[in-house]
């Protein structure tokens, strides 16, 4: 028959288990007077996140540890050796960090656990290991600060970068309007010039009506001008340079592009050639009417650098979700659109941008600005993963009551052996000065820990996707986990 269970704390058991081999006999007793032996029937022993009393040593049994991951519980250790410990393992820092359960345990079958009160273990590594204690100290508060100093320098970095790259993408629309309205005073004026000499010439009122309507034309056509290959638009600009000078106008190959740009041709022409009687004035109405083509260009031309800027200013804004609440309902879509916008000139030309939205999509409540963080830590990854030469996929889809959002690349892949690191911090595989390995670790947090969703990536040499997992509905109010990320 299998001997029962014992709830008596036996100095000798506790010795040969390899946690306590090291203790002297009044510390083995030490520990059997101030702790307690315990059965524990299959079933939970404690939850994460509630609060860390009690420090657990398995004598006989097996236990199972899990996290918390997208909602559900995530097994992450399963043991049946003699001497493994949980709980209240971190209650030597005392209060100057939360003291809760890091994860979840359950017994799988009767068990018996040596089992020690927190504060009392906290007293007893204080008294027995002072040096190791300041260096176990040192070594959780070291890389917490030095993490939290990498971090911080690395949003800096990266919003510097972002700043360099919008301050480029500004400049070009910006300097491009300020040229245009330079170039469209210059036309107008010559317009008003011209308009003069034709009122002056020969033209009477109903030819001069004529040629207003033609110009009112003419300002139609520009707005329906077809777009055309360079050598349609070449031969079409030396069927017109001939008609110029079969015409005897001047500079009629100077003429010809802007003519061409604007959809007009020579049927057109001869219409003009049709008002205007006179072949002394033909040039003058010719030149007029190149005035208000090149005036109506240049108006095109400012309004789409300035609708070019109020596109990237708005995107800027949701990017950086300024003026708004932390916490809110939003569209990923919108959020990586932004993101997108934002990261224009680092994707370059020669990275295909694939967008696949699901319209199923809904609106989901989370971190705006924390989101945006994390695409673009996965976009700015896939970029650098295909060394700037490739095809960029951002896709949407809902899974049931989760969102999904994958960001696919055509890079070599994540090699198998470091797949299970790569959400690691300061675990990188860059060059030395080009990367923290803390981009992955942070999107992790925001998405797993304030967001209560998951994040994992599947890759194979050209098709690697880091796919994200958010809830519709979070299953608490996630606005309340204010921890520090």
């Amino acid at each position: 028959m299998t001997e029962p269970l014992s709830t008596r704390c036996s100095p000798e058991e506790l010795k040969t288990l390899f946690l306590f081999e090291q203790l002297t006999d009044d510390q083995l007793e030490k520990l059997c007077h101030e702790g307690h032996v315990e059965i524990l029937e299959p079933g939970p022993v404690f939850a994460e996140g509630e609060p860390a009393t009690c420090f657990y040593v398995l004598i006989e049994g097996s236990l199972v540890l899990s996290k918390l991951s997208g909602g559900e519980d995530l097994v992450i250790s399963r043991t049946s050796q003699r001497g493994v410990y949980a709980g209240a393992w971190q209650a030597y820092l005392r209060d100057r960090v939360p003291q809760v359960y890091p994860s979840s345990m359950r017994v799988s079958e009767t068990s018996r656990f040596f089992v020690l009160d927190a504060d009392c273990f906290a007293d007893i590594i204080a008294e027995w290991f002072p040096m190791a204690l300041h260096l176990l100290e040192g070594l959780f508060f070291g890389n917490r600060s030095t993490k939290q100093i990498v971090e911080q320098r690395e949003r800096l970095l990266a919003l510097g970068s972002l700043s360099a790259g919008l301050t480029h993408e500004l400049n070009n629309p910006a300097a491009a309007a300020v040229r245009a309205t330079s170039a469209l005073r210059d036309r107008v004026a010559h317009m008003r010039q011209k308009l003069k000499m034709i009122a002056n010439g020969s033209l009477d009122r109903t030819s001069l009506t004529s040629l207003v309507g033609l110009q009112e034309e003419a300002v139609e056509l520009v707005a329906k001008a077809p777009k055309l290959t360079p050598l349609e638009a070449s031969d079409r600009e030396d069927e017109l340079g001939d008609w110029f000078d079969d015409h005897d106008i001047g500079g009629g190959w100077d003429l010809a592009p802007t003519f061409v740009q604007a959809g007009l041709d020579v049927p057109w022409l001869e219409k003009v050639v049709a008002t205007v009687d006179d072949a002394g004035t033909l040039e003058g109405a010719i030149r007029w009417l190149n005035y208000t083509v090149e005036t109506e260009l240049l108006m095109n031309e400012i309004a789409d650098s300035t609708t070019r800027v109020s596109t990237l200013v708005g995107a800027a804004k949701q990017y950086s979700q300024m003026d708004r609440a932390p916490y809110q309902t939003v569209d990923v879509r919108e959020l990586l659109d932004s993101t997108l916008v934002m990261l224009a000139r680092k994707i370059g030309d020669d990275i295909e941008v694939v967008k696949d939205y699901d319209a199923a999509v809904p609106l989901i409540p989370a971190y705006a600005a924390e989101l945006n963080q994390v695409w673009t830590n996965l976009i700015d990854n896939a970029v650098q993963a295909m060394g700037g030469v490739g095809t960029l996929t951002v896709r949407t889809l809902l899974d049931h009551d989760q969102v999904q959002i994958e960001i696919g690349d055509t890079g070599p892949g994540v090699p198998d052996a470091i797949v299970s690191r790569i959400f690691e911090p300061f675990f990188t595989t860059k060059p030395v000065g080009e990367g923290t390995g803390l981009g992955l670790d942070i999107s992790w947090r925001i998405v797993v820990r304030k967001h209560q969703g998951d994040l994992n990536v599947e890759s194979e040499p050209g098709n690697t996707r880091f796919i994200v997992r958010l809830p519709v509905e979070p299953d608490q109010a996630i606005e309340d986990t204010q921890e520090d990320l």
